[in-house]
């Protein structure tokens, strides 16, 4: 499946790419955004499914027959950044911000309906589509979840742009594809005193300079080295004077991971240090956990379907390395398998930078790779075999084995 021969498509697509990002919405606030794409799918005549999102919606495509239920989904949401993008469509709300690609994810969601629609009575089952919101603050997945919209799905899938993986090459790979993002803050107390005399307080930013060094071992340490983890804190405040030993100090920061059980291991040892160094010291140390999403953790068969759809649709395929930003498309996966991928978009900046954007012509191989999987997976749960698998399956058994 191509979309390089719809050229009056793939310029609405690019239409409805730049109208997105000329108009970013927050998370949460994704109300003209949602607006713009239940009007959008209306015009193609697909229908919107009732689920209750404040912002977002779901549609669907399909069920003519009995048949599995497969998702695909698209975040819809932008970021609290000032564009310095300086296109022509950059964005017209000051601190407001597409510098993730979900207008380009939305955009690609929409093609596939397109492409799915004008197949609809052939297919063996139906394509739920997500289009979710508040995505930056990994609340989105839950409240999808929540509303009932994955009940029934066999298989779940996403993308993401890429911006270091070339046009028409797609990353899929088997097992965590994604890092689970935990942020923490810490808050050491100590005992206040002038700075000339400070065997009379408790100085709390000693003891969080010894936690932050011991900290850092976590990694080397007690993670094995198969294994990866980081450890960042990358904010530290304490004091009002240059002559005042303070009573508090707080620091934060983030934890990644590609395992539940490191995950869980690391944060056992993180409050370990943070307790007996504080103790060591004489204070007292209190952390604070900001659960992030899990890791994105690609089931193999649905991540070697994937492959095969790619291939169909004209890509690349490609095993990536895994990457530490966090995705709650994890939650998705904790309820129903699936695969995530990344599509090479070969953008100038990475993800969140002021300046990030992608190259249009990626718009079609994501909207043609999207309806390829759901058709592949329809195919494969209902027991129907799709045509041309055999040559794919091969290459795609070879760069997706875990």
């Amino acid at each position: 499946m191509s979309l390089q021969a719809e050229e009056p498509l793939v310029r609405r697509l690019i239409e409805i790419r730049r109208r997105l990002h000329a108009n970013p919405e927050l998370s949460g606030e994704e109300f003209e955004t949602t607006a713009a794409i239940r009007e959008w799918l209306g015009q193609e005549g697909i229908r919107i499914a009732d689920y209750p999102l404040k912002t977002g919606l779901v549609a669907e495509i399909g069920g003519l027959r009995e048949g599995p239920i497969v998702a695909l989904r698209a975040d819809i949401d932008a970021l609290p950044i000032q564009e310095e993008t300086g296109l022509p469509f950059a964005s017209r709300r000051p601190g407001a911000m597409h510098a993730c690609g979900h207008d380009f994810h939305t955009a690609a969601l929409i093609g596939a309906a397109v492409l799915l629609k004008r197949r609809e009575a052939e297919l063996p089952g139906t394509v739920r589509l997500l289009f979710q919101p508040a995505e930056e603050k990994a609340k989105g997945a839950a409240q999808v979840i929540e509303s009932g919209a994955l009940s029934g799905v066999a298989a779940v899938f996403g993308l993401h742009n890429k911006p270091d993986l070339p046009v028409g090459t797609i990353g899929i790979r088997s097992g965590p594809i994604m890092a689970a993002a935990d942020g923490f803050a810490v808050e050491v107390d100590g005992k206040g005193t002038h700075a000339a005399v400070p065997e009379a307080g408790l100085d709390p930013l000693i003891t969080a300079a010894h936690m932050l060094t011991a900290l850092q071992s976590i990694v080397s340490r007690n993670v094995s080295s198969l294994d990866s983890a980081v450890v960042s804190v990358t904010r530290l405040s304490a004091g009002t004077s240059w002559n005042v030993i303070p009573e508090k100090a707080i620091f934060d920061g983030t934890i990644r991971t590609f395992d539940e059980g490191v995950r869980a291991e690391v944060r056992r040892r993180f409050e370990q240090v943070v307790d007996g160094v504080a103790a060591a010291f004489g204070t007292t140390a209190r952390t604070r956990w900001t659960g992030g999403p899990p890791p994105v953790v690609n089931d193999p068969r649905w991540a070697h379907s994937a492959a095969i759809a790619a291939k169909r649709a004209g890509l690349a395929v490609v095993e990536p390395k895994p990457s530490p930003a966090g995705e709650d498309f994890a939650l998705y996966l904790k309820e129903a398998p699936g695969a995530f991928v990344f599509l090479g978009t070969n953008g100038p900046r990475e993800w969140h930078h002021p300046a990030f954007d992608v190259d249009e012509s990626a718009l079609p191989h994501a909207a043609a790779y999207l309806a390829s999987v759901a058709l592949q997976a329809l195919a494969e749960l209902s027991g129907e075999k799709s045509a041309g698998s055999e040559p794919d399956e091969a290459h795609a058994e070879a760069v997706t084995r875990a």
